[in-house]
């Protein structure tokens, strides 16, 4: 994992716009945010991540294809089995986020501010 060496910075004009846009649009799919939770904690099996989805493995491995493809997971084969972990803690913390700020959409009391 690489540690963030840049400061916060946030441009209107930068052509990475339109790639988070993409990757938003990859993430609107509630298996691959639930994916993405799912590894969190570990690695795991396609079908070990199937089981806690509740997807078929078939249809588990497709997303994790997408996954990858975007660069948010990684994959280890081990004989004719894939592994998959998050390729970093970008993709932790935008789902976390994303979720503090569901928590903001359905609460005017959000969990993760904690008991007021």
């Amino acid at each position: 994992m690489h540690a963030d060496t840049h400061e916060d910075e946030l441009d209107p004009s930068s052509p990475l716009v339109d790639v988070v846009a993409e990757l938003f649009g990859l993430l609107a799919d509630p298996t691959r945010v639930r994916i993405i939770v799912a590894l969190d904690v570990d690695e795991l099996s396609v079908n070990h991540i199937a089981d806690i989805v509740d997807r078929p493995p078939a249809a588990v491995s497709q997303h994790l294809a997408k996954l990858r493809l975007a660069r948010l997971v990684t994959v280890r084969q081990e004989g004719n089995r894939a592994f998959y972990r998050l390729r970093d803690e970008h993709a932790r913390r935008l789902v976390l986020e994303a979720l503090r700020q569901a928590e903001h959409a359905v609460s005017d009391s959000p969990r993760h501010h904690g008991e007021r």
